[in-house]
């Protein structure tokens, strides 16, 4: 009689740093304390981050480039500093974990501001400005102006995927036009219009390209 072995179970994918941090700063916010602390560096560089360091310090790498270090140090104070109704909405979601969709299907803050145009909250031409104004602005005018723009989204009920905003934030400097650029096409293909193009077919123009060669 031939046995047959079961086969080997898959090694359990191991969550992205970013996703990691998230929750770690999700954690800390359940203490008021905590979250009070956190939210004193809302807009502030790390060396003003005072009551941030005893929370932050040994979760991120002891030689983390100065643009990370921000950006988790801005991430964990715009997280901190959510209004009641975002908080309570990610704690129902915690209750109810959903499977995440693949890291370039996650929402950026493109695709968050074209749901806040869709909903009334943000004018489309207001939520286009800023995105074409984020493009010429180096990371110190972008963590300015987060805490104002984020609150807002918030406030109208427009999730975050704090994650996919923390690694934008880590490479603005290093990488802005790509990342602004993946902004943008997230903007535009979930932002309504109501000219008629918001709901025609993509149209492959590879053979009428050909054709004019």
């Amino acid at each position: 009689m031939t046995s047959t072995s079961a086969p080997p179970a898959a090694a359990p994918v191991r969550p992205r740093a970013s996703d990691a941090f998230v929750a770690y700063v999700l954690s800390l916010c359940q203490n008021k304390r905590v979250q009070s602390d956190l939210r004193t560096g809302l807009g502030l560089p790390v060396e003003r981050c005072n009551y941030l360091h005893r929370y932050l310090v040994r979760r991120l790498p002891e030689r983390q480039h100065r643009d990370a270090k921000r950006a988790h140090y801005a991430v964990a104070a715009l997280i901190a500093a959510r209004p009641r109704a975002a908080r309570n909405a990610d704690a129902d979601r915690a209750n109810q974990p959903e499977p995440k969709p693949e890291w370039h299907k996650r929402p950026n803050l493109g695709a968050s501001l074209a749901e806040a145009a869709n909903s009334g909250i943000i004018k489309p031409d207001s939520a286009e400005g800023d995105l074409h104004l984020f493009s010429r602005q180096s990371s110190n005018a972008l963590h300015t102006r987060l805490p104002a723009l984020t609150r807002h989204l918030l406030s109208g009920g427009i999730a975050l995927d704090w994650a996919v905003l923390l690694e934008d934030v880590t490479w603005w400097d290093r990488d802005r036009d790509r990342i602004t650029t993946r902004w943008l096409e997230s903007y535009f293909r979930t932002v309504t219009h109501d000219d008629g193009d918001a709901d025609s077919p993509a149209t492959d123009t590879t053979d009428l390209h050909e054709e004019n060669i």
